[in-house]
């Protein structure tokens, strides 16, 4: 098992999502360990919701981490299965279509927290296991992971993000290949696209790797973390003069902020690895 230290951070509406700080609070972690095999319904949805929005507290973590150390019966190992899509029984077409437009805002809202969210996918991500993956800012595979969207044999199409994003991180004929077939692929497959980032052996590998990255967000100044990620966001499918106007417009945040005051004040302490007595974070918004 892999140890999570508890922190102060209120997560007590969290019921099915177990979320833990570490590293005095600046990083999250969110272990997968619910129903049969990680399957994402209304109520775990709504649980990312709630903690997307705790993430954009002013005292919120930098840096999120999210994995599963669950097993089937069999042993074998699952990070998401899938929608719960047997919860959808008995649903009028209506209210399956609010639901999944509503998911998708909720996969979105996930995507934009100010955090720098990694993941550690060991075992099956099916589905909306593969669009939760697409919603990670660094992805990192097990030696065991597999990917897949098998929604056109069921009749539907992904519909978190899989048919809106997933070609942007793996180009158009592969997330045709993915999308329109349901072919599985493992994680060397996923690497060899550019689905993951990095390969590892083994969950705890992946972890370790995942809490240094994290380790090192933390002790930057969160305002401007933040920023650069919603400012790499907002500049992406944009014309060149819109992204620059929106990098001027973040880094004059940071100025407005005071966070570059106190790097140029603190400037010698953090080339040789200290810290800085950073302000509180502060969010800067985008103009798209």
């Amino acid at each position: 098992m892999i140890p999570a230290i508890g922190g102060a951070m209120d997560f007590s509406d969290l019921g099915h999502l177990h979320v833990s700080l570490e590293q005095d609070s600046q990083v999250a972690v969110l272990r997968l360990e619910h129903g049969k095999a990680n399957e994402m319904g209304r109520d775990q949805v709504q649980e990312l919701l709630i903690l997307a929005r705790i993430l954009r507290e002013p005292g919120g973590p930098r840096a999120l981490i999210t994995y599963s150390e669950r097993t089937t019966r069999s042993g074998t190992p699952i990070f998401i299965a899938g929608a719960n899509v047997r919860e959808r029984q008995g649903w009028s077409d209506d209210t399956v279509k609010e639901h999944v437009r509503w998911q998708r805002r909720v996969v979105s809202e996930l995507r934009r927290a100010p955090v720098f969210h990694v993941v550690v996918i060991s075992g099956a991500a099916l589905g909306w296991g593969t669009e939760f993956v697409l919603a990670c800012d660094y992805r990192i595979a097990c030696d065991n992971a597999t990917f897949g969207l098998p929604e056109t044999s069921l009749g539907i199409i992904p519909g978190a993000g899989g048919t809106s994003e997933l070609w942007a991180h793996i180009g158009v004929p592969q997330a045709l290949r993915l999308g329109m077939t349901g072919e599985r692929i493992n994680a060397d497959e996923a690497y060899r696209i550019g689905l993951v980032q990095e390969r590892v052996g083994d969950l705890g590998t992946g972890v370790k790797r995942a809490r240094a990255l994290a380790a090192q967000v933390a002790r930057r100044s969160p305002t401007a973390v933040a920023a650069f990620k919603l400012g790499v966001l907002s500049s992406t499918g944009v014309a060149p003069e819109l992204r620059e106007e929106e990098e001027a417009r973040a880094y004059e945040h940071c100025v407005d902020c005071g966070e570059a005051a106190i790097g140029r004040e603190h400037f010698d302490a953090l080339v040789r690895g200290g810290m800085a007595p950073w302000g509180i974070r502060v969010l800067w918004r985008p103009l798209t």
